[in-house]
């Protein structure tokens, strides 16, 4: 297998790490941004410990200046960017109605303008050299919606969108794009929700349990192999059976 230059947005949460130490574990080249210092060198020594070394640039996601000095920053580190995966995301939840708009801007900057501003500086060097992969996280809240979360599932949704257009640009310089649209992951975060409100959860995943981020991680190095270059333009749904389409 080639070993490639991947980067990950928001590769020290629950799910990023997880698909850090996928990629990794692939042979590729690991990088993730950050904003607290502290933690990400924490979180960095961690994964030392199991032989797995990821550079770290600092950056700011939202930022269209941010990402692209960012950008620049890994691939003087390690050389042209080949895998992305925008990964990063955030939620401010709260019903419509009772909404602010920092609410709103905060989710849509961090979880859909992000995907913007860290793709635009890569794309022109994967179309250059006739491969990449592009991969989005969105979530199954992007296809059925969630009470209180009409900003997170206007971004997520909008991550569709973008790939599948995207797609259709770059099919023939060998860069596919593609989304993976997670279902309820066991992370701090939902594990972090009362008992009795994720048993109702787990109650209507016809699996009977919540995903792992490993399962996540395995969608994005599947999507990320060699042998995907036929599979563009598509949703990978892991979900546990949550939201069923076709």
């Amino acid at each position: 297998m080639t070993s490639r230059v991947a980067f990950v947005t928001g590769g020290t949460g629950g799910i990023g790490t997880a698909i850090v130490r996928e990629l990794a574990g692939m042979g590729h080249k690991v990088a993730t941004n950050y904003r607290n210092e502290e933690k990400a060198k924490a979180w960095q020594a961690e994964l030392k410990k199991d032989g797995i070394d990821v550079a770290l640039v600092k950056g700011d996601v939202t930022s269209p200046e941010d990402s692209a000095r960012m950008i620049k920053e890994v691939e003087d580190k390690l050389g042209p960017v080949e895998i992305l995966v925008n990964n990063a995301g955030i939620t401010r939840d709260g019903t419509f109605h009772r909404m602010k708009t920092d609410q709103w801007t905060d989710v849509i900057d961090t979880n859909l303008n992000s995907v913007f501003n860290v793709t635009r500086p890569v794309i022109e060097g994967m179309r250059e050299r006739k491969w990449g992969r592009i991969i989005q996280i969105s979530s199954v809240n992007g296809l059925k919606g969630q009470y209180g979360q009409a900003n997170y599932a206007a971004a997520k949704a909008g991550m569709h969108g973008f790939t599948i257009s995207l797609a259709r640009e770059n099919a023939r310089n060998g860069v596919t794009v593609n989304t993976i649209s997670p279902g309820y992951i066991a992370t701090d975060m939902v594990m972090a929700v009362p008992e009795e409100v994720r048993a109702k959860i787990v109650a209507d995943i016809p699996t009977g349990r919540l995903g792992t981020p490993e399962e996540i991680a395995h969608g994005v190095s599947f999507l990320a192999d060699e042998r995907s270059g036929w599979i563009t333009g598509s949703n990978l749904d892991i979900n546990g059976g949550h939201h069923m389409g076709w």
